[in-house]
């Protein structure tokens, strides 16, 4: 599974109703309303998104 960056909403890759590549990452979507906002200013949700993420293994 996968997390919309706009809406944080679960998605699965293969029933993803849109996806963006940036940067070399695929970001998968719930819906096109999601995806044309996030390819409107994408650094805008992959800041949001890297904040909440868990931090790597073993550092803490």
């Amino acid at each position: 599974m996968a997390i919309d960056p706009v809406c944080k909403m679960e998605v699965g890759e293969r029933t993803a109703k849109s996806k963006s590549e940036y940067k070399g990452k695929t970001y998968y979507f719930c819906a096109p309303g999601c995806k044309k906002e996030f390819d409107d200013n994408p650094e805008k949700y992959i800041k949001k998104s890297e904040k909440h993420q868990p931090p790597p293994y073993g550092v803490c």
